[in-house]
C-alpha cells in the first residue's frame, strides 16, 4: 500500500466561497467584487442589493479574510 507524504489537510474548502455566499444572500457576485474594487460605501451597497448592513459587512469581511475562495491545501 502506498503511503501519502503530502500535507496534513485535504485540498478542498472547509467553508463556502464568496460566490456561494453572495448567491445565497441574493447579491450579484461580479457587481459585489466591482464595488469592493472601487471602494464603494457599505451604506450604498446595502441600498443597491437590498440586504442588511450585517450581511454586506459579513460578505466584505469574508473577502478581506479569505479572498474569493477559502480552499485549503495540504502542501
Amino acid at each position: 500500500m502506498a503511503h501519502y507524504e503530502g500535507g496534513s489537510f485535504p485540498p478542498w474548502s472547509r467553508i463556502p466561497g464568496l460566490n456561494e455566499m453572495c448567491e445565497e444572500a441574493g447579491v450579484d457576485f461580479d457587481s459585489f467584487i466591482e464595488d469592493l474594487k472601487i471602494g464603494a460605501n457599505l451604506d450604498d451597497m446595502v441600498s443597491k442589493y437590498g440586504i442588511s448592513m450585517e450581511t454586506i459587512s459579513l460578505l466584505q469581511e469574508h473577502f478581506m479574510k479569505y479572498g474569493l475562495s477559502s480552499v485549503m491545501g495540504g502542501d
